[in-house]
């Protein structure tokens, strides 16, 4: 029987966009698929690099909601963009009290044991941004790489947009540019390839595959896709 199958938004994302992907697990069989239940405003107070605490509290409350509903003993991830990242934190040992908003607060989860399989997707797994290098750093230096043994990683990455320096690129160019150091190179147009793979997981490289939904583009969350990554959760 399938694990349930929780998926965390990107960086200033709602649950709306992420109907397709839940739909789409369910109809391959992975269900229950369950998007933590985010607005768009709720990533505010992380805004400027601060604290992804507020994120993290939310990603915990679906995860013990769904598996009080289902009695299930584990749980499978799926993070896009930010949200892999921060489900690495989620799954770790070390407190992540490196902020002063984090004082007297509950900030430890250790729930590698109970999570079967981590998929990322398009996931930034290192940053040149000044803003988000502490947060990055602090999951870089405790959780290096496909840290927990027991946990199954795999890091999705797209290739449809290569980084150049012309007016209808430069946004891509930019953002590869502030990821990894050079924009040249191939990646979802806003994550690079290099970046959204990580050391020791099973990496994927999708051709088409872009970082946000869009009309007329395939992303990580359409049905197209997600079959090609889904059966990391069997």
């Amino acid at each position: 029987m399938p694990l349930p199958t929780i998926i965390l938004p990107g960086y200033l994302a709602g649950a709306l966009p992420y109907r397709e992907m839940e739909q789409s697990l369910q109809t391959l069989g992975y269900h229950p698929a369950v998007t933590v239940p985010l607005r768009r405003q709720d990533w505010f107070p992380t805004l400027g690099g601060r604290s992804v605490l507020p994120i993290l509290q939310q990603l915990d409350r679906t995860v013990q909601q769904v598996m009080a509903q289902t009695g299930s003993e584990a749980v499978n991830l799926v993070g896009h963009s930010a949200g892999g990242w921060i489900c690495r934190i989620y799954l770790g040992e070390v407190p992540y009290d490196i902020h002063p908003s984090n004082r007297d607060q509950v900030c430890l989860w250790k729930a590698h044991p109970i999570v079967k399989t981590l998929v990322t997707l398009g996931t930034p797994h290192v940053s040149q941004e000044r803003w988000t290098k502490r947060n990055l750093n602090f999951v870089k230096e405790n959780y290096p790489g496909a840290f927990h043994s027991g946990v199954r990683y795999v890091c999705v990455a797209g290739k449809s947009a290569y980084g150049t320096r012309s007016l209808g690129n430069w946004f891509t160019y930019s953002s590869y540019e502030m990821t990894i150091g050079a924009g040249s190179c191939w990646g979802d147009g806003v994550t690079p390839i290099e970046a959204a793979h990580l050391e020791g997981a099973e990496n994927l490289t999708l051709d088409n595959v872009w970082h946000s939904p869009r009309p007329g583009r395939q992303w990580y969350g359409s049905a197209a896709v997600v079959s090609q990554w889904a059966t990391a959760l069997a």
